[in-house]
């Protein structure tokens, strides 16, 4: 079959209805539930399915008793789907803000070294310029920003790549690189010692990020490379509230970027300690979907970005 030839086809009566049912499918695995969703029958709901798997010529979903488990082909419709009613949507936002009298809708996803400090200021500063842009911030770490990113859910990402196949979809402008160090309370007992092996360290409980991101890739890497096995009483998380509020009030351990930590190191609450375990910085930077138009009000947001982190360097740089 020339699948090519078919696209037009195909077009012709795919409809935002028949792609609400997949995703409504995708999502809840349950024939009665996404006939609530979506007010029709179960029977409707079922029919309206088979004429979609005909159309496409092959099955979306498996039956199976509890649950609709969508195939290797399905799998690829339902993200199309999702990508388009995530467009759609945002699209209804922008649209109804600017008749409204607004100036668009900004979705931007960050990783939490960038919130910490660069991305205060730049929205200070792109509110300065937009008064009424609408702009949403969700903080994150980066493979769940980008998974959001590419089904069209943020309009641009502050992070950085966490495997190689996100290459194929999306560009990445570096905006700098981000040190991390580690820390402790200021009453912890490696903090009075001038150097601390990595052997060391695993004595102590920690807290760190999930196995799927960057920095504790990085500092597994940092442990394998001082032939180390990595921390075995450790807590796994991607909130920084929580992190620093057990390093503050325990003998916990955990490596974190200098931004995130500045004001602790500043108010003495936290300290350094010196080690030879000591992971690279890490590049972070503007990921955007590969060819696709960028908003006015995006490239307003990168370039405050922009001035944001090149003024602290200098700052920080005398």
């Amino acid at each position: 079959m020339n699948q090519t030839g078919n696209l037009p086809i195909l077009h012709n009566w795919l409809r935002f209805r028949h792609l609400a049912l997949i995703d409504s499918l995708a999502r809840t695995g349950n024939m009665h539930s996404s006939a609530q969703q979506l007010g029709l029958s179960q029977p409707a709901v079922s029919k309206m399915l088979r004429d979609i798997e005909s159309q496409f010529g092959f099955t979306l979903f498996e039956r199976l008793n509890r649950e609709l488990p969508a195939t290797e082909l399905g799998a690829e419709v339902v993200a199309y789907a999702q990508r388009t009613l995530n467009d759609c949507q945002t699209f209804s936002y922008r649209l109804e803000s600017l008749r409204q009298g607004g100036h668009g809708y900004l979705k931007v996803g960050a990783i939490f070294a960038a919130t910490a400090h660069a991305l205060p200021e730049t929205l200070l500063r792109l509110k300065g310029r937009r008064p009424l842009l609408t702009i949403e911030l969700l903080e994150d770490t980066s493979d769940h920003l980008l998974k959001l990113l590419e089904h069209k859910q943020l309009d641009l990402v502050v992070g950085r790549f966490t495997d190689h196949q996100q290459r194929q979809r999306f560009d990445f402008t570096v905006l700098a690189e981000e040190p991390f160090i580690l820390i402790a309370r200021a009453e912890h007992p490696l903090c009075n010692r001038q150097q601390v092996s990595p052997s060391q360290l695993t004595e102590w409980p920690w807290v760190l990020y999930p196995l799927n991101t960057p920095l504790r890739q990085s500092l597994e890497q940092s442990f394998s490379d001082a032939g180390v096995n990595p921390p075995a009483n450790a807590i796994e998380t991607t909130s920084v509230q929580t992190t620093l509020k057990m390093l503050c009030n325990s003998d916990t351990l955990a490596l974190l970027p200098e931004a995130v930590v500045r004001q602790n190191l500043l108010d003495g609450s936290l300290k350094q300690i010196q080690t030879s375990l000591a992971p690279s910085p890490l590049a972070y930077g503007v990921l955007l979907r590969k060819d696709e138009p960028v908003s006015s009000a995006a490239r307003d947001f990168i370039d405050a970005l922009r001035t944001v982190i090149r003024d602290d360097s200098s700052a920080n740089n005398p």
